[in-house]
């Protein structure tokens, strides 16, 4: 996993290794989510999920959004341009329709205007949702739909969309440049796949 933790005083027992590495959501499971989250009409969730699915952002870049970063006028856009918080390198996400769809509806429900976040905390003192909230909201779809919240978490949705693109593609360096990993070894760890394979894959690919 490319995001590892540090220790101030030493280096973290776990530096460079996979530990706990989180599943990825099938696609299944994908459905079970947004479906019950539509029925519900849990507008926000549905516009969080959806766009944290689809922008492949770290949690801390996903939620320091603001409406004008993802939209164009008075709509969301197809693509948007992030500045990662971990490596100050610019990323582009692509933004699919029904998810552009579910965002809209949350800035016409919350009647955001475009320099707010995108995703306002309920908690007064914080600007925006939370890493924290974040994980909770997160284990609460994973619950609810039968899924063991220890095997899952907000890497989840990061992993998701990149795992589906490398399985159907093949293309490593396109999975690269997506998740906005800075080395091809990065990419490897986190996709947790082999890395002769990978490798090999990578040198048939033209860039």
């Amino acid at each position: 996993m490319e995001e590892t933790s540090t220790c101030k005083s030493h280096t973290s027992w776990n530096k460079g290794k996979l530990v706990g590495q989180k599943a990825p959501f099938k696609v299944n499971e994908i459905w079970a989510i947004c479906t019950r989250l539509q029925l519900q009409h849990r507008v926000r969730e549905l516009a969080l999920f959806n766009l944290g699915i689809d922008s492949k952002l770290r949690g801390c870049d996903l939620l320091k959004l603001h409406v004008n970063d993802v939209c164009h006028g008075d709509r969301v856009a197809p693509r948007a341009m992030v500045m990662q918080q971990k490596t100050s390198r610019p990323v582009q996400v692509e933004i699919t329709e029904p998810t552009r769809n579910a965002v809209n509806a949350w800035i016409t429900s919350a009647h955001l205007r475009s320099d707010d976040f995108l995703f306002l905390s309920r908690i007064h003192k914080s600007p925006h949702l939370g890493t924290r909230q974040y994980a909770r909201i997160v284990d609460g779809w994973v619950t609810e739909i039968g899924l063991d919240p220890c095997n899952y978490g907000t890497h989840s949705m990061r992993r998701t969309k990149a795992t589906l693109i490398y399985r159907r593609s093949k293309n490593l360096r396109a999975v690269q440049l997506l998740l906005g990993h800075t080395k091809l070894e990065s990419t490897v760890r986190y996709l947790g796949i082999e890395v002769d394979n990978a490798l090999e894959i990578s040198e048939q690919t033209e860039v």
